[in-house]
């Protein structure tokens, strides 16, 4: 069977302490019981977390959602953006099959990337290893206006923006991702000819998310 990956890439640096990161923690829950009521993304979809403060790290390996579980998620230190391309990009390349003349591999991953804040590491230098994996699509938020969305426009053109990191508008970006994912799931499953040439599809985002 070809999975779907799905990389959430998750800001927790000290800028999201208290309200913000209890938002982030109640999203990945929501997500998580929303996919597992869709038979599609049941079947198809597998959810990582990488988490980054002053250093990046995966918290939760590829995994399918019936096993999922949400990893603890506490807020501290500094804002190493760089460092979550670069361990992205390796789980990516460690963890997504890749096609052969035999065999079909995963589908190419969605890449969910969210911050509050500016980069503290050489962000730039990690570009050419994040573009260089197998990437499908891949979606960054600016979440408050503490966030630089030129920053994340040089890592995608898909950047939305949320007016505040509160309770509201995040647990809204989480809800948007997962039908974003629904959609996505569907499309895999349907007739070749609908899903070519690009499988990943955004749902349509709510008001308080902002497409720039």
């Amino acid at each position: 069977m070809r999975r779907l990956p799905v990389y959430l890439v998750l800001d927790v640096s000290g800028s999201m302490m208290g309200a913000p990161i209890d938002a982030v923690r109640n999203g990945v829950q929501v997500l998580v019981t929303t996919l597992r009521q869709d038979p599609q993304a049941l079947e198809s979809a597998y959810l990582s977390v990488i988490t980054f403060d002053s250093t990046a790290r995966q918290v939760v390996p590829l995994t399918d959602l019936a096993t999922f579980q949400p990893p603890q998620i506490d807020a501290t230190g500094v804002t190493a953006l760089g460092d979550a391309l670069q361990v992205t990009a390796q789980c990516i390349d460690r963890e997504v099959a890749k096609g052969s003349a035999t065999q079909k591999g995963d589908w190419k991953p969605l890449v969910f990337i969210m911050t509050d804040g500016q980069p503290t590491d050489d962000w730039q230098n990690a570009l050419p290893v994040f573009r260089q994996s197998a990437t499908g699509t891949v979606v960054a938020c600016a979440a408050g206006p503490d966030a630089d969305p030129d920053v994340l426009k040089q890592i995608t053109n898909d950047v939305v923006t949320l007016a505040t990191a509160d309770t509201a508008t995040i647990s809204s970006f989480f809800k948007w991702v997962s039908a974003s994912i629904r959609v996505t799931s569907q499309r895999i499953d349907a007739p070749p000819s609908s899903s070519a040439p690009g499988v990943a599809q955004l749902a349509p985002p709510p008001d308080d998310i902002i497409v720039i």
